[in-house]
Formats: structure tokens, sequence, C-alpha cells
């Protein structure tokens, strides 16, 4: 009689960036809202085959003031025992001090999820040095922050290398980062960094991503990668909206020149205010407040 192999179940799962939205990003002809409802199910179905919780590297919602009806569809729709930290797309003006006033909020009050003690967006790893969660011993962090892996994603990013994050903090086993959509695990030491990158495609250049989740063992402190289901890209994506896109950023790329100061921009509108304000720090609070709150005004829909 052959023996079964008994598959080890892991310890966690781990995820990020799945901004919920009722808006249809620019690039979908699909059903989007299906979609992204379908990749929680498949979560929960995973979850329940391993029974373990999971850790979210924050961004749950798109914007922090989700409708109603849409944080009633995430609560039906959460699979249980989920950890998550604040991204700046959950918090009202990207404003640590808001937060009770977001839709994150309204799940954690409803028991839905569960928000970890840090390290959320705009916090410091230095300053918060506990670690977000813990298991078998492993001490994790989350940190919704921009990290990269290989090249610099734009020229004058300010922003860590993973390899730079690991060296940093050793205390961790296990860091699970945030805010880069895109996907890759680095090793140092022993010790292991996991960006999962965003749940769904959002936008035409990522028309080649693999939306993934990654199995934690904290025995061996490795994690394995999930991918879940998706239509071909051609399918579901679309670049017809890329000449707009193309204009508006010649908008804003007009505005920054008028800036006048010596910092390097790239194509996100968002990224270029973070890099100007890490910059330009005597800028006061209220005025980077009403900054943000005229761009959630302008672009809720992109």
């Amino acid at each position: 009689m052959m023996k079964r192999t008994k598959v080890r179940k892991a310890d966690l799962i781990l995820t990020s960036d799945w901004h919920i939205r009722e808006t249809i990003p620019e690039c979908r002809t699909d059903d989007f809202e299906e979609t992204l409802w379908k990749k929680l199910e498949f979560i929960e179905q995973l979850q329940t085959q391993h029974g373990c919780p999971i850790l979210v590297g924050g961004d749950i919602f798109h914007h922090w003031k989700p409708s109603p009806g849409l944080i009633r569809k995430a609560i039906l729709n959460m699979p249980f025992a989920v950890h998550t930290i604040y991204g700046q797309h959950d918090l009202p003006q990207h404003n640590w001090q808001n937060r009770d006033k977001s839709g994150l909020a309204a799940l954690d009050a409803a028991r839905a999820l569960f928000i970890l003690p840090n390290c959320h967006w705009g916090q410091d790893p230095e300053v918060e040095k506990y670690p977000s969660y813990e298991v078998e011993g492993r001490q994790i962090l989350v940190w919704h922050h921009m990290v990269w892996q290989g090249r610099h994603p734009w020229p004058g990013c300010t922003d860590p290398s993973t390899v730079a994050v690991l060296r940093k903090y050793p205390e961790y086993d296990l860091i699970l980062t945030g805010d880069n959509h895109k996907p890759f695990i680095e090793e140092y030491e022993g010790r292991i960094l996991v960006n999962p990158g965003s749940l769904t495609r959002q936008t035409a250049d990522q028309i080649d991503h693999l939306p993934r989740v990654y199995l934690y063992d904290a025995d061996s402190n490795t994690v394995q990668p999930v991918y879940l289901p998706i239509q071909k890209g051609d399918e579901v994506i679309s670049r017809e909206h890329i000449d707009k896109n193309k204009e508006r950023t010649g908008r804003i790329q007009a505005f920054i020149s008028k800036l006048g100061e010596e910092w390097a921009s790239t194509l996100s509108f968002e990224k270029n205010l973070e890099e100007f304000f890490k910059t330009n720090r005597q800028i006061r609070t209220s005025v980077k407040n009403n900054v943000y709150e005229s761009i959630e005004r302008d672009s809720r829909d992109y």
C-alpha cells in the first residue's frame, strides 16, 4: 500500500495591495468587480485548505472613503482572520491622524478584519521597533512602504532597496511590504523580504503581471507563490486610454517644471508629490492635506 504524502500546511498567507473599488480601472474591459471578488474567494478557499491567518501589506481599499455598499460587500467577501495595516490609499489625505474616518476603520469596527499595531503608511520601523506579528517564534514586520529590487524604479528614487531594508532591520525574520505593485522575494542571511504585488491588474502596464499570494512556512522561514486564476491580458486589458493619460501626464510635467526645484520626476503624479514633499520638508501638514484632498477629488476614478 502506498503512503500518502502529507502536505505541510502554511502558517500564513501573505498578500498586499487589494485596492478594492467600485470604479472600473480604465484599462479593464471585463466585469472588474466580479473579477475582484473572485480573487478574494480564491484566497478564502486557499485559507480554508491551510487553516491559517492572512497578512495584508496595506491598501485594502483603493480610496479611503468607500461607499456603504462597497463596505458591505467587503465585509461579506472578506476571508476570516485577515490582519492588515493602513496604506496611503486607506488614509484620508494620507494622514494617519485621520484614520478613524476611513472605510478600513469601519471594517475593523465590524470585526471583518484586524488592524496590526505597525508599521502603517508614513511610520518608521526604527520608531516602532516591536514586530507587527509573530508566529512560531518568527518576528514579522508588515510595512507599507515603497521598496524595490534590482534597478532603481525611477531616477532620483530615495526609497530603499530590498537588501538595504533587510540589512537595516535584522531583528525581523520576515518583512512583508506593500505599495510596490510588482511582486518579488529577497533573501539575506536566512531572512526574507516578500513584496506580493497587487492583487489585480489595474493599469495597462500590468498586462503581463501574474497576481499571486505567498504561503509562508515559519519552520523554514520560506515562502511559496500561489498564482491566482486570471484571463489572458489581451482579453481583459486595453491600452486605448494611454493617449489620454499621456496628455494628462504632459500637463503634470508642465506643472512640475514650474516648481523650479531640483528633484527627479516620475510618471506617477502621487509619487511626484511624495518626492516633492520629502525634498521640501518645511511644507506644513495642512498644506499637504489640502493638496491630497484636491487630488482625491480629481483622480478618484483612476
